[in-house]
């Protein structure tokens, strides 16, 4: 017994040696952890300090953010590691950031490789009529090189002269409306109404079939448009107020409008390369089902050019308005080419389509009267525009711009917001798109007046045909520029949506909501569903 107490003292020693060691690498690592923390803690102090336009603030910002533990949470998991072992860190647990500002998936992926095989395949097309145009002239019949010269001397010159003069029109609104948007509004609505029917009752002194029809079309229009500015006159008084809001910022972005420049450059080449194509079509197979497919590619293609400008300006007022940054128009403009083009090109299809059926509901909305059938066809139309607008809205672009949602998805989140807020009335009521609209109608009415007075004194076998392709070409090249204050006007109204109490928003919509509520300004909503009482 004697001899084995000794290595009992022993072993005692060297558990006791063990102990300390141990004690000694804990206290080691404890002042390596409260460090760091120190380190990252006064690294975080200095961040937090940064000025909220910094880039680098606003990249912290952007970023997937951690879950941040409060002061008393810090002093509990601290006092928790001084009572054990310090070996095992506290999990932190990271809240998904689904919105964020420096998405780099491309969204609407399908609709993007549509787009670019349907370019590929219209520029081929192009080309190959091209082609055949130029093929017409050097090896055809004399009589089919008379009639193709005779086409290209009184046809192209119009439509050339139309383009370039719309792209003249296009900036002169844009800037008249940015400089004066209150007086802008009242005369575009009734500027529009002279034009159209100036338009129309020229085509139809002119005393042909062709022109008459067209010209009919243009006094039918011109009628609607003056019907339309008395109903709306209740709300230009608002509609002027949040335009002029929602164009301040721009005056801070000296190079906002060089999108615009671009996309009208571009659009200016291919237009008069489509043209070419046009006329090398009546040396093919089946002219007018060719035509038609050239008119649809255009149409598409230039809706597509608007909205990638649109998203651009959107991005860029829209970081301006939930960060306070100014960000670069170059870099707006390059994602909105790349990584949101798919979004621009799903829209480009359905918006024109939804803003249609909106028409349609709000006609049937005023016209059901005490009609049975009327009645059941409104109800059912407005059903069915509830659940269009829930999905697939021209809001949507300040969110596609902003965080990079697909087009649906922004819809849905942009209409959410607009519910939430209580807004959907204000937003309905909102004459903007319709403005934008009604300016592009204008230019081309200034067109046809133009090249219907030209092409009449030399061809006047050309005229109705010119009337019709240079409105279309003077109403889609407007719409382009336009698309700036159309999306100042959307980045006001969503961002407000989704921030109600920041600083850059005065008080303009919450007194447009209080007079709503307490019922002393009426606005209609003719997308929303009215209560039908049945007696």
């Amino acid at each position: 017994m004697g001899a084995a107490e000794p290595v009992v003292v022993e072993r005692g020693n060297e558990n006791e040696a063990v102990a300390r060691e141990k004690e000694q690498d804990m206290e080691k690592g404890e002042v390596v952890v409260e460090g760091r923390n120190d380190h990252e803690e006064s690294h975080l102090s200095s961040l937090h300090r940064l000025n909220p336009t910094n880039p680098l603030r606003i990249v912290i910002n952007s970023s997937t953010r951690v879950a941040t533990p409060s002061p008393v949470q810090s002093q509990r998991s601290h006092t928790h590691t001084h009572t054990h072992t310090r070996s095992t860190p506290i999990p932190q647990v990271q809240h998904p950031n689904p919105a964020t500002l420096n998405s780099r998936k491309y969204t609407n992926k399908i609709s993007l490789f549509l787009f670019v095989l349907h370019l590929f395949l219209a520029v081929a097309l192009v080309c190959f009529l091209v082609f055949k145009g130029v093929q017409g002239l050097i090896q055809e019949s004399e009589s089919n090189k008379r009639k193709e010269k005779n086409v290209l001397k009184y046809f192209l010159p119009q439509v050339e002269a139309a383009s370039f003069m719309s792209i003249i029109l296009a900036f002169i609104w844009q800037g008249a409306i940015r400089k004066w948007p209150t007086f802008m509004l009242h005369f575009t609505l009734w500027f529009t109404f002279v034009m159209s029917l100036a338009a129309g009752v020229l085509l139809i002194c002119f005393q042909k079939p062709a022109t008459d029809g067209v010209g009919v079309c243009f006094i039918a229009f011109a009628i609607g448009n003056g019907l339309y500015a008395c109903w709306v006159s209740h709300r230009i008084k608002f509609c002027c107020k949040v335009l002029s809001l929602a164009l301040q910022p721009v005056s801070k972005f000296p190079d906002l409008n060089k999108p615009t420049y671009h996309v009208l450059g571009v659009g200016f080449l291919w237009i008069s390369l489509w043209i070419l194509a046009v006329i090398g079509a009546l040396n093919f197979y089946f002219p007018p089902l060719i035509i038609i497919a050239l008119v649809l590619s255009l149409a598409w293609t230039t809706e597509v050019m608007r909205n990638v400008v649109n998203i651009t300006v959107s991005r860029v007022v829209a970081l301006y308005y939930i960060r306070g940054m100014q960000s670069s128009t170059q870099f707006c403009f390059l994602r909105a080419l790349t990584r949101n083009l798919g979004s621009a090109c799903l829209g480009s299809l359905f918006v024109p389509t939804i803003e249609a059926l909106r028409i349609v509901a709000r006609g049937l909305n005023l016209l059901e009267g005490e009609d049975e059938f009327m009645f059941c066809c409104a109800h059912c139309c407005l059903r069915v525009m509830e659940s269009i607008f829930r999905n697939g809205n021209g809001w949507a672009y300040v969110q596609i711009a902003a965080y990079g949602r697909g087009f649906v998805e922004a819809s849905q989140v942009t209409w959410a917001l607009f519910e939430k807020e209580d807004m959907v009335s204000i937003v309905d009521a909102d004459i903007t798109s319709s403005i934008c609209f009604l300016t592009g109608v204008c230019s081309g009415s200034i067109c046809v007046i133009v090249v219907a007075a030209w092409t009449h004194k030399v061809h006047q076998s050309f005229t109705a045909t010119l009337s019709l392709l240079t409105f279309f070409i003077g109403y889609l090249l407007t719409r382009i520029a336009m698309a700036v204050p159309h999306a100042c006007v959307s980045c006001y109204y969503v961002c407000y949506a989704e921030d109600p109490d920041n600083r850059l928003f005065d008080r303009t919509i919450k007194d447009r909501q209080a007079l709503l509520k307490t019922g002393r300004d009426v606005v209609p909503t003719p997308r929303g569903i009215r209560r039908y009482t049945r007696t």
